[in-house]
């Protein structure tokens, strides 16, 4: 299954009174698609699946791959630190239709390397029809996913790809020396696609991708054909924004992006808060930098 280059990690809108905004998320969806995004992943850390029921993400995989049908690809964040509970939500996925998973690593309960392999092979067997991304994610789940696992992991027909978010580019090295040319790799942090690109990886499981996601492909493709200097300049260009996402826990300033260009995806879950002023502010300043409220829906 070919996911693309810039797949977008998809905020989950909510309505004034804190349900799923599902209209919101259809419109989203198709503008996303319609301006450089390849796959929608849904309910990963920027959905906010950690405070969404299963249902409420079951209902968002439907809406979005119906609104998205036979123009992009839709991967649902299916993973959990329980793996009765991460089988079940995938094979429910399956029967949805949905293209493929992203599996986090277990969170909180950290399991040794021989655990996790364990987790991850019982969804793979579960679902042989679903292609698999392994999700690293070491500062959010406590627990990182060490190269050597990850290319006994990589041997399983339907675990395809991984997105590497341990901000670790010798990780990254070793996995790409240890996993075979057409298993994929994506960063996890939109400002480290390019220098992961130079070690192998194919794109970016994207945040910023809310608001630049023609530019990142852009990037990319000229990395690909050897536009070196162009890829350096579109990296330098956006990457104030890839910092400026981050100064506080994503998803709230993502969130606040989309609230200024005119979305109305609502607020956040708690125990997620609203950001500071002042990051708001230079968020601001830097997407007017980049013509990025030129966008705003009318």
């Amino acid at each position: 299954m070919d996911f693309g280059r810039v797949l977008t990690a998809m905020i989950t809108p909510f309505g004034a009174d804190g349900s799923v905004n599902y209209a919101v998320a259809e419109q989203l969806a198709v503008h996303l698609v319609e301006n450089g995004t390849d796959t929608l992943v849904l309910c990963g850390t920027t959905g906010e699946s950690p405070t969404l029921s299963w249902d409420e993400e079951f209902e968002l995989f439907q809406v979005v791959k119906r609104a998205v049908a036979g123009k992009a690809k839709v991967m649902a964040g299916t993973g959990s630190n329980s793996t009765k509970e991460a089988i079940a939500a995938t094979q429910k996925a399956d029967t949805i239709g949905i293209d493929g998973t992203l599996q986090v690593v277990p969170y909180y309960n950290k399991p040794p390397q021989s655990g996790l392999y364990q987790h991850f092979s019982a969804i793979a067997q579960a679902a042989p029809r679903l292609s698999l991304m392994l999700y690293n994610i070491p500062g959010r789940t406590g627990q990182n996913l060490l190269p050597e696992t990850v290319a006994r992991l990589a041997e399983i027909p339907n675990i395809t790809a991984i997105k590497e978010a341990s901000g670790n580019l010798d990780q990254v090295s070793q996995v790409r020396q240890l996993t075979p040319p057409e298993f994929e790799i994506y960063s996890g942090d939109d400002s480290l696609t390019l220098p992961m690109l130079a070690v192998g990886s194919k794109g970016v499981v994207s945040v910023a991708s809310h608001l630049v996601g023609s530019q990142l492909q852009n990037m990319i493709r000229a990395f690909e054909s050897g536009q070196n200097q162009t890829a350096i300049q579109l990296h330098l260009k956006l990457f104030p924004l890839f910092k400026a996402l981050f100064v506080t826990t994503n998803p709230i300033l993502v969130k606040a992006a989309l609230n200024l260009q005119g979305w109305n995806v609502g607020s956040l879950r708690p125990p997620m808060d609203v950001p500071e002023d002042k990051a708001c502010a230079d968020l601001a300043q830097i997407m007017t930098d980049l013509d990025l409220l030129k966008t705003a829906l009318a």
